[in-house]
């Protein structure tokens, strides 16, 4: 009995391991729809999250055939494209926005990574302030606690740079009603809002903001994905986290949540392919 048990769970260990071999190198597409009276026309949407220097082939080109194939109006950047090491390595990030940045609108929110390279020079130089004004030599709109009106096409775009202590682990902080007003200021009315906000945990502090729409990351889907249960685990060291993957309804606020494309730290995926979402926006009443 003994090694008949023995075997199974080789087995098992086995096909995990392959599972898992093959998610991280793989992406999927997810499509995803809002609808709403301000807009002006018809838009997609191409969402990217947690690259974290992963190379789908040679210089992302399997990445960029996919998009090219989608040929989006613009690419959002939810944050965390490289990894907060003790050297960074940011050139397979640059090379990826590089080759988008010459064919679409790119506009770019941090995440925890690019934050923490911000915050401690100290431990990486000058990676984050090399980075930043690379995007701009593209003319990415890197928005952190900014925004851009896209009056054309009856949008605002904010991107949303939270102080460190909002991706805490095993305690979600408090966000004080009053937090995302001083640092974005109140969204108009007139436009339609959308917030990148790499972490999903305060998707409700967002939507009491006035968020139309929020496109988030961070969660890796949960690192492995289970039946009913969903994502397993989340950055914050969360058990089955409640905003793991896809689109979520907060009054009149949706936000949709990638499941990233790359790994860190637990090179993890298992039932849980890298993502690349579409975004479908279209110009009539929210339904």
């Amino acid at each position: 009995m003994l090694m008949i048990l023995l075997g199974a769970a080789s087995v098992l260990a086995v096909f995990f391991l392959f599972v898992m071999a093959v998610d991280c190198n793989r992406f999927t597409i997810r499509e995803y729809h809002c609808s709403d009276k301000r807009l002006k026309k018809d838009m997609k949407i191409v969402l990217l999250s947690d690259l974290h220097n992963k190379s789908f082939g040679k210089d992302n080109g399997k990445l960029i055939a996919a998009i090219d194939r989608i040929h989006p109006d613009l690419v959002l950047i939810a944050g965390d494209m490289y990894t907060a090491l003790r050297h960074p390595e940011t050139k397979t990030a640059q090379k990826l926005i590089e080759d988008l940045a010459v064919r679409y609108p790119v506009y770019y929110g941090n995440g925890n990574h690019e934050h923490k390279t911000s915050l401690y020079p100290e431990e990486y130089g000058n990676v984050y302030r090399d980075y930043a004004e690379y995007l701009k030599s593209l003319k990415v709109r890197h928005l952190v606690n900014q925004k851009v009106s896209l009056t054309k096409l009856g949008l605002a775009i904010y991107g949303l740079g939270p102080d460190r202590a909002y991706y805490q682990k095993f305690k979600k902080k408090e966000m004080d009603g009053t937090y995302l007003n001083k640092l974005l200021g109140k969204p108009d009315a007139s436009e339609f809002s959308v917030l990148i906000a790499h972490n999903p945990d305060y998707f409700e502090e967002y939507a009491a903001w006035g968020a139309d729409l929020v496109v988030s990351g961070h969660v890796h889907g949960g690192l492995m994905r289970l039946p009913v249960l969903g994502g397993v685990i989340s950055p914050a060291m969360r058990l089955f986290p409640k905003y793991d993957g896809g689109i979520f309804k907060e009054g009149g606020s949706v936000m949709i949540l990638s499941r990233g494309l790359g790994t860190h730290t637990l090179p993890i995926r298992i039932f849980n392919p890298g993502e690349l979402v579409v975004i479908g926006l279209h110009p009539r009443d929210k339904g």
